[in-house]
């Protein structure tokens, strides 16, 4: 009998950037940790396109992430030594000027590297003829197929525009395995993987809910995927590193800015719903189950628009009678501002102050005005002036956190959709050769699962008051304006009790700011989770500096620290 061909090894690919900023010597501490077959970053977000969209106004050579250049000056012959493929798509708006400048580095230190880019996702030329307006930037979301195909033709090092997050990871995947575009499962497999490790260390223990059960969790190492011919995946880092890879990190990160049961991407859509884990060892979680269905018609597209001018000034407010202070200080500077009123004026007062404090600090509160206009001088320093001018006129121990500013630039960002066949999507070889990438045959438009079969309620028995976080974990974030909390319980009596009781009411009893705005809630039994969608919440999104915590980082931490009636059979 003849025997059967044995599957290809494992691709072993880790993450050394998380956003534009990340952890600089990440790159050579993946590099030199452990074996490796690739090395991906993420460098891009929304708020980043608009960062890049800028510095390409001052310089049009400009536009991708500065620091992957200088990561791998540093460390890409240490790549080349050990075999290494990079692939990040820190190329931002201007992938072919990063390739061009990653061959000068190679030159200068005398390596022959292998370079190739991806381009076609940046539709600025193009954004009144699709219907887009007139953004600073507009790029859509690219898949997985560009890099794969210059990965098969012999690239060293792959960098791209925008491409969905986990597209670095899924390409190589795909490359090394051969798959076919409708090898759906498999491909859905490398995305949940992709999306595990894409965030860096918000996999390892960074952002963890239940930091406080590791002691010594340290400075968490960078996650790595080991990813299998089925797309079943195991989530790791290399060993002696700090942090702590486990079913709640790994569940944390799955949980982070989605919706629904489908996870759409231009290359497959999968289905978070599907998915198992399984504790494979110490730092070694298995993901395995994942299904996965054609991708929709359309791309998402990320527009960038420049929306104004904005400015602030935090009052601070000592001791006794914190309340008439803020009313006081408010109706003054809201008459200095009536000859030349801001488009947008926000207050918030912050009670940080504690009765009969200790210390200066402890007896203070916190009073922020911010404002907004189209005019640069209405927001600058017409604002802070007037705000400044009431320093011997207003309150008792008048002064502020900082001294007065001009008026900074915002952004606005907006998701749109555009038909895939009108996105060019281009592999640039390392010879140079373009390939067009022809975009999904078999489509199917997105629409959301209906909620499974609740089961039962836990039986009643004796409650505390507790915080949620008592017994639940959570992982927040931002899609836009919108703002997602991911919840999750471990065992099937937690589940019983969450799954009944955080309903979307309790959700917006327990987050007042919540309550007036759309909320729509998903459910995910095989995780022990939901997952909330909170509309509107963060404005125009990040780069308009809306709200207090501006990307909604901390408002699961914030929904955990809410009191609410806990089964004693859970604690």
């Amino acid at each position: 009998m003849t025997a059967l061909p044995s599957p290809p090894d494992p691709i072993r690919i880790g993450n050394a950037s998380g956003f534009y900023g990340d952890r600089f010597s990440a790159v050579r501490e993946m590099l030199t940790g452990g074996p490796l077959d690739v090395l991906t970053g993420d460098y891009l977000a929304e708020l980043t396109m608009l960062i890049l969209g800028r510095d390409r106004m001052k310089n049009p050579d400009r536009g991708y992430a500065k620091t992957f250049l200088r990561q791998l000056e540093e460390n890409l012959g240490l790549a080349m030594d050990k075999g290494v493929k990079i692939v990040a798509n820190a190329g931002g708006l201007n992938p072919r000027g990063l390739a061009d400048a990653l061959r000068e580095v190679a030159a200068k230190l005398g390596l022959d590297v292998a370079v190739a880019h991806v381009e076609g996702d940046d539709l600025l030329n193009r954004a009144g003829e699709l219907g887009l307006g007139t953004p600073l930037t507009a790029n859509a979301y690219l898949g997985a197929w560009g890099i794969a195909d210059c990965l098969r033709a012999g690239a060293d090092v792959v960098v791209t525009g925008r491409v969905t997050d986990a597209s670095v990871i899924v390409g190589p995947a795909a490359a090394h395995f051969g798959w076919s575009a409708q090898d759906y499962d498999a491909l859905a497999g490398a995305v949940v993987a992709g999306h595990v490790i894409e965030c860096g260390t918000q996999a390892t223990g960074g952002n963890y809910a239940f930091f406080t059960e590791h002691d010594g969790i340290g400075l968490p190492g960078f996650p790595l995927a080991e990813i299998h011919a089925d797309g079943s995946s195991v989530i790791t880092k290399h060993p002696g590193t700090g942090g702590v890879v486990n079913t709640g990190t790994v569940t944390a990160q799955l949980l982070y800015e989605i919706t629904g049961a489908r996870y759409a991407g231009p290359d497959v859509t999968s289905r978070f719903d599907t998915l198992a884990l399984e504790q494979d060892g110490a730092d070694r979680v298995r993901i395995s189950g994942v299904t996965g269905e054609p991708p929709p018609p359309e791309l998402k597209v990320c527009l960038n628009a420049l929306g104004g001018w904005r400015n602030e000034v935090t009052f601070v407010l000592t001791g006794l009678d914190i309340e008439r202070k803020a009313e006081w200080v408010r109706t003054e500077l809201d008459a200095a501002l009536e000859k030349n009123p801001p488009a947008e004026v926000r207050w918030t007062l912050a009670r940080t102050d504690h009765p009969d404090a200790d210390t200066e600090q402890r007896a203070s509160a916190l009073l922020h005005c911010a404002v907004k206009d189209h005019d640069q001088k209405v927001a600058g320093r017409a604002f802070s002036g007037a705000a400044i001018e009431l320093a011997l006129a207003s309150y008792p121990g008048f002064h502020v956190t900082a001294p007065p500013s001009e008026a900074s630039p915002y952004g606005v960002y907006t998701a749109a959709y555009v038909d895939a066949t009108e996105v060019p999507h281009v592999a640039v070889r390392p010879d140079g050769s373009r390939v067009d990438i022809a975009p999904a045959v078999t489509t199917r438009t997105l629409t959301e699962v209906d909620d499974p079969a609740l089961p039962a309620p836990l039986p009643g028995g004796p409650v505390r008051r507790l915080p949620l976080g008592s017994v639940a974990g959570a992982r927040s974030g931002d899609k836009g304006g919108n703002a997602n909390v991911g919840v999750w319980v471990r065992g099937e009596q937690a589940w019983r009790w969450l799954v009944h009781t955080l309903t979307v009411e309790e959700f917006r009893r327990l987050l007042p700011e919540t309550a007036a705005l759309t909320v729509r809630r998903h459910v995910l039994p095989n995780l022990c989770a939901l997952n909330f969608v909170v509309e509107g919440l963060l404005g125009e999104g990040v780069s308009s500096q809306a709200r207090f915590d501006p990307q909604a980082k901390a408002l699961g931490e914030w929904l955990r620290s809410r009191h609410l009636d806990i089964p004693e059979a859970l604690l």
